[in-house]
């Protein structure tokens, strides 16, 4: 049986995003324990376990908010009307009518894929940015494929580099860094005709002015304006197709928020439809 610790290396291996959830306080009675841990998909799908359906329920919603922020949160799901935890700031808390009486801490930490970048030209340029990317824990890109890049590095040095530009800006790359002076970077751009929107995402002379002369300090300044983009402007990896995400409802009867999906109850009344938690709830709210 693969580990939930197996299947976090899993995902991460196919540079697919999602969230590492572990119960870190559990107050009695509850099903969770310390050390229950789950990872949460994009598609809202849990592998694992954090405590039990009405629970689940509320990591899953704060999951996806979670890794649609890229931020760790740690949530607190409280059984109505019971002895809280002691406060923590900045946790956020769900109070869960139908939770059976207990009270979990967890621990959402949103597992992204290191920014990819992709190195075009067989120069000691392109080497040397290869290598600073790589120690900068970016994911270099061998193949010749620019899909899903965050940003692109074309230092062939006059080989290649129409083709190499024209195919960054088709996969959507925000960030295309040409290795060229000012004038024969001006005129290269002039010869592909782009439009005002391509030649904004196209940056020749490529990297920060720092009067670098050597192919390593190149290959800094490319990097440091590389990240800048990303820590400063908010560049983000080019966009393949979006992950639908799934469905949100509140439950009209405890007033949780749930995650529509298959196995969601659900109950159609007026021609108007509504989803509940756990089966508790659509009995209490059918029998009313």
């Amino acid at each position: 049986m693969t580990t939930i610790a197996e299947r976090a290396r899993e995902l991460t291996d196919t540079r697919e995003p999602f969230v590492h959830a572990t119960v870190v306080r559990a107050q009695d009675p509850t099903s969770a324990r310390p050390g229950d841990a789950a990872v949460i998909r994009s598609d809202g799908s849990i592998e694992g376990f954090v405590g039990g359906v009405c629970a689940e329920s509320s990591v899953r919603a704060a999951a996806l908010d979670a890794l649609r922020e890229g931020t760790a949160l740690l949530l607190r799901v409280l059984p109505e009307g019971a002895a809280l935890f002691p406060d923590t700031p900045g946790a956020r808390v769900v109070v869960n009518p139908c939770h059976s009486g207990g009270a979990i801490e967890v621990f959402l930490r949103p597992m992204l894929p290191a920014p990819a970048v992709r190195v075009v030209g067989d120069t000691p340029i392109s080497a040397a940015v290869a290598t600073l990317a790589a120690f900068l824990d970016f994911d270099v890109v061998a193949a010749d494929d620019s899909t899903g890049c965050t940003a692109v590095v074309v230092a062939g040095l006059g080989k290649g580099e129409p083709e190499a530009i024209r195919a960054a800006l088709d996969a959507g790359v925000g960030f295309i860094a040409v290795v060229a002076s000012g004038k024969r970077g001006g005129v290269l751009l002039d010869e592909l005709g782009l439009t005002d929107a391509e030649r904004a995402r196209v940056h020749t002379p490529a990297g920060l002015e720092i009067g670098a002369r050597t192919p390593a300090e190149i290959a800094l300044a490319i990097m440091g304006e590389v990240v800048r983009a990303i820590r400063v402007d908010g560049l983000a990896p080019a966009a393949g197709a979006p992950a639908a995400r799934p469905q949100q409802a509140v439950d009209p009867v405890c007033g949780m928020t749930v995650l529509v999906g298959a196995e969601t109850p659900q109950a159609r009344v007026d021609g108007q439809d509504f989803w509940f938690c756990c089966a508790g709830c659509l009995a209490s709210y059918t029998a009313a």
